[in-house]
């Protein structure tokens, strides 16, 4: 087997990244069943060190978001869910709860773009229409 730069061998390496994929898939399955069973603030423990191995890891994210949000987190979930729309900007979910994130933390003008993102690349789905419709309101209800 060819030795690598840094002197390790490259079975050693491969070895060496299969461990650390099944640790982050170990974290994140973890994460996302704290987060089924509603358990929202354990379940930011391992999705935050998951995200901390794989930050680039959009499915690793939206469960963080998922989570923060969930537990009143709004600024952090903001975070995760921007992280998301930015890799993948066609995720619907993702710019639905950046939109609730950010309306949240009080970023309505913003929360309204992507609440419409959402509703228009899903039309089918009715909570997606009903959150865009009442941020409209009461954006109409505050300008008057």
């Amino acid at each position: 087997m060819p030795d690598r730069p840094d002197g390790r061998l490259a079975a050693d390496a491969d070895a060496e990244a299969e461990r650390r994929g099944e640790r982050v898939y170990d974290l994140y399955r973890r994460g996302s069943a704290l987060v089924d069973a509603g358990d929202f603030a354990a379940a930011v423990i391992p999705l935050e060190q998951a995200r901390a191995l794989e930050p680039e890891k959009t499915s690793i994210r939206e469960a963080l978001g998922r989570a923060y949000f969930r537990c009143g987190r709004y600024d952090a979930a903001r975070d995760e869910f921007a992280a998301v729309v930015e890799r993948a900007p066609v995720n619907d979910f993702a710019h639905f709860c950046l939109g609730r994130s950010l309306e949240k933390t009080g970023h309505l003008g913003e929360a309204r773009r992507h609440l419409t993102l959402a509703a228009g690349m899903r039309p089918d789905r009715a909570d997606y229409r009903l959150y865009r419709e009442r941020l409209a309101s009461a954006l109409r209800v505050r300008a008057a």
